[in-house]
């Protein structure tokens, strides 16, 4: 379904973007882990190439705040392969602060927070779509969250040390309406963006919050990042050619 597209995937060499790198290739796309980490970035292009057999996983090391580094890195790849078809944004700033309870978080870590997620999906966008534009073609897809389209479900992390992060409700709203903002003011421009809002992902969570969390939810609860393969490359392929300004809900109904 993604036959010769070149996917760039912010943040791939983490635990989502290793799948959505693996999913482009299982597509016969090629797949670009754009990182920040160029040490990390490496040993995860190399591993899945051995695993997968295919020369068709690259790294570009990339900060997604940085208008420098963004336009290297699509200067790099536009040198290499003369296409970039599409940008998935996936990658997770945050600093040391994130995370903590609502009367614990300072306004300079709010204001950073939101300032490196949002604002570094905004200005990649900015920088790639601006390289889409002189191409005639393009595509964004933006990764969200159930928790910027539904209030939290706070009981689900009662009796844990768990919380919601404000940040990330505030980040993951802002960028599906970034994302319908963006999708509407590249009219005629052949530049598409959509979102994909997973639920929660099993990532090593108590089992008390995991009981908690598939009671909300319709089968299985928290979902694999595996899950989410189907509707990226959905997205990706040409199948979706006229989903425009959209967010996708995989989570198993708990938004529901």
């Amino acid at each position: 379904m993604l036959s010769e597209k070149v996917v760039v995937i912010t943040g791939g060499a983490g635990l989502i973007g290793q799948e959505f790198v693996k999913a482009v290739v299982e597509n016969a796309g090629i797949a670009i882990i754009a990182d920040i980490n160029s040490t990390l970035g490496a040993e995860v292009r190399d591993k899945l190439q051995n695993e997968m057999s295919t020369e068709n996983i690259d790294f570009v090391e990339l900060d997604i705040t940085s208008k420098d580094s963004l336009n290297e890195a699509i200067k790099q790849l536009d040198q290499k392969y003369s296409t970039i078809d599409a940008l998935v944004n996936n990658a997770y700033p945050r600093n040391d602060q994130f995370g903590r309870h609502f009367f614990d978080v300072e306004y300079s870590d709010f204001v950073e927070n939101v300032g490196l997620n949002l604002g570094g999906y905004f200005v990649a966008s900015q920088q790639f779509s601006e390289f889409f534009k002189e191409q005639g073609h393009g595509n964004i897809i933006n990764i969200a969250s159930i928790y910027g389209v539904v209030a939290p479900k706070f009981e689900i992390y009662e009796n844990t040390k768990m919380s919601s992060a404000v940040e990330y409700a505030a980040i993951k709203a802002g960028l599906i309406h970034l994302t319908k903002y963006m999708a509407k003011y590249f009219k005629g421009l052949n530049i598409r963006v959509n979102a994909l809002s997973p639920g929660g992902i099993l990532d090593n969570q108590p089992q008390e919050f995991l009981h908690a969390y598939e009671r909300v939810c319709l089968n299985k609860g928290m979902l694999d990042q595996r899950d989410l393969k189907g509707s990226l490359v959905y997205l990706l392929s040409d199948m979706s050619k006229y989903v425009n300004g959209q967010n996708i809900i995989v989570d198993d109904g708990f938004s529901l």
